[in-house]
């Protein structure tokens, strides 16, 4: 390391302690103070703020799948991002009002939503559906090949266990 070099780190080090020890971070006694800091005091969770800060994100969610066809509210593709958008503002909400995130307020009022909107979007049986056929070969086909591969694998080796051994 060259002597300007090794001049400038030592006065970076130099600065950035006595900066500490201004600022009152560090105390010319004690150099470094390892005692855990208490926790702040929590504000209390304000429940009738959040009941009405989560009714403004349910105004919202409502607004915005208005713009969606009701026959597609059953389909999750159609509407992710007003959901994901519904949730997003729940929990700032929620942030904002001093309350933990989700918390049964939250719930309820999710819970409300989705009688709302998706109380019909339940099915009585599961429809299974076949994979495409392309996805369905690689399926079959990828462990054929490797238990082949696997044979093959056993098969040169136990041939070759006079050079092996």
């Amino acid at each position: 390391m060259d002597t300007n070099e090794f001049a400038v780190l030592k006065l970076f080090v130099v600065g950035i302690l006595v900066n500490a020890w201004m600022m009152g971070g560090l105390s010319a006694t004690d150099t470094l103070n390892i005692e855990p800091t208490p926790p702040r005091p929590r504000k209390p969770c304000n429940e009738s703020r959040l009941q009405w800060e989560v009714e403004v994100c349910g105004e919202d969610f409502k607004r915005d799948m208005a713009h969606i066809d009701p026959q597609h509210w059953c389909n999750l593709t159609h509407f992710i991002s007003e959901y994901h958008l519904f949730t997003l503002c729940t929990e700032t909400k929620s942030h904002i009002a001093n309350c933990y995130w989700p918390n049964p307020l939250v719930e309820s009022y999710i819970i409300r939503i989705h009688k709302h909107f998706f109380s019909n979007c339940t099915m009585d049986h599961v429809v299974w559906v076949d994979p495409p056929d392309d996805t369905l070969t690689i399926l079959i086909l990828v462990p054929v090949f490797l238990t082949l591969a696997m044979i093959a694998l056993v098969v040169w080796c136990s041939k070759r266990s006079d050079i092996l051994a």
